[in-house]
C-alpha cells in the first residue's frame, strides 16, 4: 500500500472516531442533528479554548470526559 493511502486510511479513521464522540456525547440527538448549531458549539469551545481561560475549560473539559469514558467502560463490562 503506497504511504498516501495509509495516511488517507489514518485520517478518515480519525474523523469517524471524532463523529463517533459527537453521538456517543447525545449532542447529534440532543440537536436534532442541526449541523449549524453543533458547529456553533464547536466554535463556541473553540472560542474557549483560545481565551485567556483556556487551561481551566481543557482541564474541566478533560475531568469531565475521562470520568464519562471510565463510567462507560464500567457499564460495557457488566
Amino acid at each position: 500500500m503506497r504511504d498516501w493511502q495509509v495516511e488517507r486510511r489514518r485520517r478518515t479513521r480519525h474523523l469517524i472516531e471524532l463523529g463517533g464522540l459527537m453521538v456517543k456525547s447525545g449532542v447529534v440527538e440532543l440537536t436534532g442533528d442541526d449541523r449549524a448549531v453543533i458547529y456553533g458549539a464547536l466554535l463556541w469551545v473553540a472560542g474557549k479554548l483560545q481565551s485567556k481561560h483556556h487551561n481551566r475549560a481543557q482541564k474541566l473539559w478533560g475531568t469531565i470526559g475521562r470520568g464519562s469514558f471510565e463510567i462507560k467502560r464500567g457499564v460495557d463490562r457488566k
